[in-house]
């Protein structure tokens, strides 16, 4: 019998599809796949986007040394960014590890192994990114950027549809607005969504995930708006509003042109929630220009948000640049930051009071339920709190009218 096969995915779902098509190759080869604690050999799968990170897949390859030491592991591969990052000094550092393996091919396999829950999964629509952002170390660790093909893509759909369960297709990349960009025959992502909800079968919600604000085109705010199976959810990553700091990120974009692009997706989707993330700190940030994006962030009411301080990275250009802020004062802002969006959290949820809204289940917990509605994406964002009399199972979409309202989630039973 082969040896069995067990999984440790870390990061961003994006390499959730990595290891999900990893683990679908080895299984047609016979490899069992089983929980990690009852595997020969562990495969964990790194991200090494900021030093958070890196530090957190150390700490999981230093547990599995572990394991190995005390006989229960026979081999330990890792493999993914840290490992494409830092393959020479890991190898030197780490020799319990029997291989460091680099970035894996964008590739759809027949068989996909999910380590989701069966009624959402990820389709990961293009690799590498085209911004080459001065703060991101993820075009060198990536690659050029490359799209997956248009029949591809569609026959990944047709696939989700024919295992059954799936209600919910998370659509990512690293920016999946420049999707096309690189295929002979131009393809918009617009013109891929449409035909993609077509294919979509019993599949209800489509979502988008990472669309940069530099390139939201009329035409795809329209498809999202008029396609019943996408979700009026848009995360527009901005990571900061002073056009200096954009320029210095080379973002590509203004302050005052993603002001417009905000009220333009507000104009076109007027029911949208909009994501965004920013980054506090940034080398030279004054407190001015925080401030402004203090003020911005307030004004903005972003229904959805999540903030960073700046992670300095060997390799990007951003490393080199002068007025490096102090930890100290990066968690302060932060703080401003994580404050002033409790409380626009707080004051949007309270809308949904006494209202009907549809809700995935996501699972059961204690006797109740949780699910999320179609503004909120698994895993970052809120959650709503369900209370049923009746047997309810993950997958299910039920009318559920909210009866409380949290910072970020809500509480209601299912009419």
């Amino acid at each position: 019998m082969k040896a069995k096969i067990g999984i440790l995915s870390l990061g961003c779902p994006r390499n959730l599809v990595d290891s999900e098509n990893l683990l679908g190759r080895l299984s047609l080869k016979g490899y069992p796949v089983v929980d990690i604690n009852k595997a020969d050999i562990a495969l964990i799968n790194t991200c090494a986007f900021i030093d958070e990170a890196k530090k957190e897949s150390i700490a999981a390859i230093l547990d599995l040394i572990a394991l190995k030491k005390e006989g229960r592991l026979r081999k330990i591969i890792v493999y993914g960014c840290l490992a494409q990052r830092y393959k020479d000094t890991l190898s030197r550092e780490l020799p319990e590890v029997d291989a460091f393996i680099g970035k894996l091919s964008l590739n759809h396999t027949v068989k996909r192994f999910p380590i989701t829950p069966g009624h959402y999964a990820y389709l990961k629509i293009c690799e590498g990114c085209i911004n080459n952002c001065s703060f991101c170390i993820i075009p060198k660790i990536k690659g050029k950027f490359v799209s997956l093909k248009p029949g591809t893509i569609l026959a990944e759909v047709e696939r989700f549809n024919c295992q059954g369960g799936l209600r919910e297709l998370n659509i990512i990349g690293q920016d999946i607005t420049g999707y096309g960009v690189d295929l002979k025959r131009k393809e918009s992502l617009a013109s891929l969504l449409s035909r993609v909800a077509k294919a979509a079968g019993e599949i209800n919600w489509i979502r988008l995930l990472y669309l940069n604000p530099a390139r939201i085109s009329e035409e795809l705010l329209k498809v999202v708006r008029d396609e019943p199976k996408i979700c009026k959810y848009i995360d527009l990553p901005i990571q900061h509003i002073n056009s200096r700091i954009l320029k210095l990120m080379h973002r590509k974009i203004s302050g005052p042109a993603i002001i417009r692009v905000i009220e333009k997706v507000r104009k076109v989707i007027p029911e949208v929630a909009l994501r965004t993330s920013v980054i506090v700190g940034f080398p030279g940030e004054t407190k001015k220009e925080f401030k402004q994006l203090l003020d911005f962030i307030k004004d903005a009411r972003f229904e959805r948000l999540g903030a960073f301080t700046y992670s300095r990275e060997e390799g990007t250009r951003a490393y080199a640049f002068k007025g490096q802020v102090p930890e100290k004062l990066k968690s302060e802002r932060l703080d401003a930051v994580m404050s002033a969006q409790r409380e626009i959290a707080r004051q949007v949820n309270g809308k949904f009071l006494g209202e009907s809204l549809t809700v995935l289940i996501d699972e059961e917990e204690n006797g109740s339920y949780l699910g999320r509605t179609q503004y909120d994406a698994p895993e970052v964002d809120g959650l709503v709190y369900v209370r049923s009399k009746k047997k309810l199972s993950p997958g299910d979409f039920v009318k559920v009218k909210i009866s409380d309202t949290l910072e970020y989630d809500l509480v209601g039973e299912v009419e």
